[in-house]
């Protein structure tokens, strides 16, 4: 049986690691590895401007811990959506495409709660196309769906030189800017806060996925289908109707992260809309162990990493593919340390028959 202890230790070990050995890579890139590691981790929390930065891992955590969670549905009974960055590219273009459409309607309890709508569908058609490609044809979903976000990304640019530029925009590639659209605006509900309807789904997503999980047949379902799928049969769970289940609910909540985002921390539809939410995501969901409150954890850590990334960029002259580099290193340590939650390490001599 894996160890209970290292499940939970694993994570805070890779961490650690990560840290260990970005400072190595931080001092080959001739920068003090102290200073980098400081200023990515604790200035965001701790510094003079922490007041100024707090409320950004709110806004960078939140579509963070909406694509996870979606994700960890899939990955807990074995279906691999790697394709969340797509599915999150589309939401926001259908979410933003109701806008734009209705513009300049002053009619905010209709046009945003039909943003949100548009965005989780735009999601979940995008994640429906692995899903039926693999229950109707036996494809790969990791591979379709990964090739799917190329394809979101062409639809993008797209949008931003075409359908949904600005006419009054000069010229320039990217739609109106939603967050001064009053009717469209995702703004904080509390001013300064960084708490917006995105951070409130978040929590809501958090807690429904917490219930579902440990509490609902379909929780129970999910984690048999992944850790023991012929007994999953043999038990009713329809692997079709699963996949496809999972698959949906993994697009709409990326696509409703994609639609929060373009309302209203990006604010338009432009061609460098995306900035690897989709990808990042799947870092955050291991690293919370596919558990509800172990992602919003990790998405609060990652968000932490983009702030504190952005810091070390401007004053340390830190290049931005380090910071990168860092998180997927995040990943691998995580893999490697993962090692000790299913093997026990002895140290003795081999006896000899």
């Amino acid at each position: 049986m894996p160890s209970q202890v290292w499940a939970w230790a694993a994570p805070l070990m890779a961490v650690a690691l990560t840290m260990l050995l970005g400072g190595f890579l931080f001092a080959a890139l001739g920068k003090n590895p102290v200073s980098v590691i400081r200023t990515i981790f604790w200035d965001p929390l701790f510094s003079e401007f922490a007041w100024f930065y707090r409320p950004q891992i709110l806004i960078k955590g939140a579509p963070l811990v909406l694509i996870a969670i979606g994700l960890s549905f899939g990955f807990r009974a074995g279906v691999w959506n790697i394709g969340a960055e797509g599915q999150y590219i589309v939401g926001a273009i259908c979410g933003a495409a109701v806008a734009l459409a209705l513009y300049p309607m002053d009619a905010r309890w209709l046009i945003f709660p039909l943003m949100v709508v548009a965005g989780a569908l735009g999601g979940w058609v995008w994640a429906m196309i692995p899903g039926v490609l693999r229950v109707r044809f036996g494809t790969n979903e990791i591979l379709v769906s990964l090739m799917l976000v190329y394809v979101a990304e062409q639809l993008l640019s797209g949008m931003a030189l075409g359908a949904m530029r600005n006419p009054d925009g000069m010229g320039f590639p990217g739609s109106r800017n939603l967050a001064q659209y009053p009717s469209a605006a995702n703004l904080d509900l509390i001013a300064g806060t960084g708490m917006h309807w995105g951070v409130v789904f978040a929590l809501i997503a958090v807690i429904f996925a917490y219930v579902t999980l440990s509490r609902h047949l379909f929780g129970f379902q999910v984690r048999l289908a992944g850790q023991a799928p012929r007994a999953a049969r043999f038990a009713g769970v329809n692997p079709a109707r699963m996949i496809l289940l999972c698959m949906g609910i993994s697009g709409a909540l990326a696509g409703v992260a994609g639609l929060f985002e373009v309302a209203g921390p990006s604010g338009q539809i432009s061609i460098d809309f995306n900035v690897g939410y989709g990808f990042t995501a799947i870092i955050v969901a291991f690293l919370g162990r596919l558990h509800p409150l172990g992602i919003l954890a990790a998405g609060a850590l990652m968000a932490l990493t983009y702030i504190g990334g952005g810091i070390a960029q401007s004053q340390l002259g830190l290049p931005a593919a380090a910071i990168s580099l860092l998180q997927g290193m995040l990943l691998f340590t995580l893999l490697a340390v993962d090692v000790l939650t299913n093997y026990r390490v002895r140290f003795g001599r081999r006896e000899v028959a």
